[in-house]
């Protein structure tokens, strides 16, 4: 379909992949490439952009604040670090009404990583509820194993203990909630 507003009508089919995942009513996710679409910040009511790349440069819209966290998406990455400031700034933005768009590259791995940290610290969810929770607004989600480490820290950290735990598997160390995954994978 050819039309005025070129490859808009598929954004729209599929937003999980190419659009912006709504997750709260002022927490949004996206990848690179939809962030910097006026017409999907705009249309959202995006106060607040949150670039957690090295790689994607933002273009930068009036009356959008924008704030940069340059981690890679690298297991041996720091994210940790980030997840108290970046909650707090999700829940900030919120209370004055405004909305927040978290991105990486692809909204995958490190954006994903962020928001459920961000669900644990301000929504009391468990990190298995938050992951379940994150994954059904966004089915594409997957955080690299480091963050998930890094999440389940984060998790005892806030409640004194865990949901997930990582496990032993063929293809390598996963949290539990991917086994079954892995059992079909290696099924077929």
């Amino acid at each position: 379909m050819n039309t005025a507003f070129g490859a808009i009508p598929i954004l729209f089919r599929h937003p999980s992949a190419y659009g912006l995942s709504r997750i709260t009513s002022s927490l949004y996710l996206s990848n690179g490439e939809a962030a910097n679409n006026k017409l999907f910040l705009y249309a959202n009511r995006i106060t607040t952009v949150i670039n957690v790349s090295v790689e994607v440069v933002n273009t930068y819209f009036p009356d959008i604040n924008y704030i940069h966290v340059p981690v890679t998406d690298a297991p041996s990455a720091r994210l940790y670090d980030f997840f108290d400031a970046v909650a707090d700034k999700i829940h900030a933005v919120e209370l004055n009404e405004g909305r927040t768009l978290v991105h990486c590259a692809a909204g995958v791995s490190r954006s994903a990583a962020l928001c459920m940290a961000y669900l644990m610290k301000y929504h009391s969810m468990s990190l298995a509820k938050a992951h379940s929770y994150v994954k059904a607004c966004r089915p594409i989600i997957r955080p690299n194993i480091g963050f998930w480490q890094q999440l389940i820290q984060y998790e005892h950290k806030l409640f004194g203990k865990t949901s997930v735990s990582m496990v032993r598997s063929p293809l390598g160390v996963i949290p539990d909630l991917y086994q079954n995954e892995v059992r079909v994978m290696i099924a077929l």
